[in-house]
């Protein structure tokens, strides 16, 4: 590896080990084994560095929300089978010590102080929801335009950044995959009420 990825590699650690605002330069060269100028020159500094290292993390993730993958994801796509199955997998990830998800809420939270981190982030949004996508609803990622990004891939995103928030503050109340289905059920039930 080079300096890039050694960068990249050191700065994932860091952020699970001690989160956004912690997290020193000279934390990320010594878990690297780089220098600070490394930083500046790959990545142009430190904030854009732990964005692309949060979203990286983020990236790997998206194997586990397809479950073991032994059989693939259950449920025709669109159905409320395949909704539940995903988000029982993407609750799943939650669920895991030191889940990565808490790194979200660091955001919401301190992004006024994170303004390089929170502007990456915000971009890589709609391509969370784009990739959130065929997961539930098929097709291919690539395939997915960008209105229906802006749109059914924000509800999405928008769920799941609810998840992350009551799963980090308190996980004995936050809602199963069950519960979110139902809920999709009542909703679903009473738009189409005459």
């Amino acid at each position: 590896m080079g300096h890039r990825e050694d960068l990249l590699e050191g700065a994932k650690r860091c952020l699970l080990d001690k989160g956004f605002v912690r997290t020193t330069a000279r934390d990320i060269v010594k878990e690297s084994g780089t220098n600070l100028a490394s930083i500046g020159y790959h990545y142009g500094s430190k904030d854009a560095l732990l964005a692309q290292a949060y979203v990286a993390l983020v990236e790997g993730m998206g194997d586990a929300f397809e479950g073991d993958g032994t059989a693939g994801i259950g449920g025709e796509p669109g159905s409320i089978e395949r909704f539940q199955e995903v988000w029982s997998n993407i609750i799943g990830t939650m669920r895991e010590p030191g889940s990565l998800w808490r790194l979200s809420m660091e955001i919401v939270v301190m992004g006024d102080q994170l303004p390089e981190v929170r502007d990456h982030l915000a971009v890589a949004q709609r391509e969370a929801g784009r990739g959130l996508i065929p997961l539930l609803m098929g097709g291919r990622e690539e395939d997915v335009s960008d209105e229906v990004a802006d749109t059914l891939g924000m509800f999405y995103v928008t769920l799941m950044t609810g998840l992350i928030a009551q799963w980090t503050f308190d996980p004995k109340t936050a809602p199963t995959a069950e519960q979110l289905t139902e809920g999709l059920r009542q909703v679903i039930e009473a738009t189409t009420r005459k």
